[in-house]
């Protein structure tokens, strides 16, 4: 299952993710999104587990669950549809 978190603190990492959603079950991997220009996080990432039922389990505990003074928002990550992606509408 992949999860979408968003709202992080700057200074979250991810181990301090693997570690928070170790607690639901076994973490397959974690990444926080870095700007390319500045090399700072964008204050989102994803998650992955290998449990369905352990995904679900994590989103209702940690959603809106302040860590590190910010409130998160845990949701199950979309599936990007690439067939529209940088393509422009000619009216």
């Amino acid at each position: 299952m992949n999860i979408y978190v968003s709202n992080l603190s700057f200074h979250t990492t991810d181990e301090d993710l693997k570690t928070m959603f170790s607690k639901f079950g076994e973490v397959t991997s974690v990444k926080i999104i870095f700007d390319k220009v500045t090399n700072r996080s964008r204050g989102f990432g994803f998650i992955e587990m290998s449990k369905e039922e352990e995904g679900q389990e994590a989103i209702k505990m940690l959603n809106n669950k302040d860590i590190q003074g910010r409130l998160l928002s845990v949701s199950v990550a979309k599936v990007r549809d690439n067939s529209s992606y940088g393509s422009k509408s000619r009216w």
